[in-house]
């Protein structure tokens, strides 16, 4: 397994949880962006940049992640293409996306996003909190685990 970052989004103390985790069970973290920021210096945890667009990190995510590769992300539509690859989809308060549950989230989502151009406000989701930081790092240990056990 393989871990991917969907990274201009990435809350930082999500990252760091990632980081702590790669050096951990010594898993090859890769995050993607379009904008440069500093990763740990580690053999484990490498950055690739993307050219500025919509959608170029989620491109290069879908064109290298495989089957059982696990992707960081909060984009819904990106996780619904990982998941169609056989690839595992996390989000940053530890939802995990599958071929179970990505449909309707596709859906929900396209939803507000149809509210929203119809100028209904619908706010966004609230800040990070511990406890959602906790289930982050509860969720990427259990699929870890049973990575490693497969």
């Amino acid at each position: 397994m393989q871990i991917w970052v969907d990274a201009d989004a990435c809350p930082a103390v999500i990252k760091d949880i990632v980081y702590r985790a790669a050096v951990r069970t010594r898993l090859q973290v890769t995050l993607v962006a379009n904008s440069a920021f500093r990763i740990p210096k580690s053999s484990l945890i490498g950055f690739l940049r993307v050219s500025s667009g919509p959608d170029e990190a989620d491109n290069e995510i879908v064109d290298r992640v495989e089957a059982g590769d696990l992707v960081i992300t909060g984009d819904i539509p990106l996780a619904a293409r990982v998941v169609k690859k056989g690839g595992l989809a996390l989000n940053p308060r530890g939802e995990i996306y599958s071929e179970e549950n990505i449909a309707e989230r596709l859906s929900t989502r396209d939803f507000l996003d149809a509210l929203r151009s119809g100028g209904v406000e619908t706010g966004g989701p609230p800040a990070l909190s511990k406890r959602d930081r906790q289930i982050f790092a509860n969720s990427l240990d259990r699929i870890i685990t049973k990575s490693a056990c497969l």
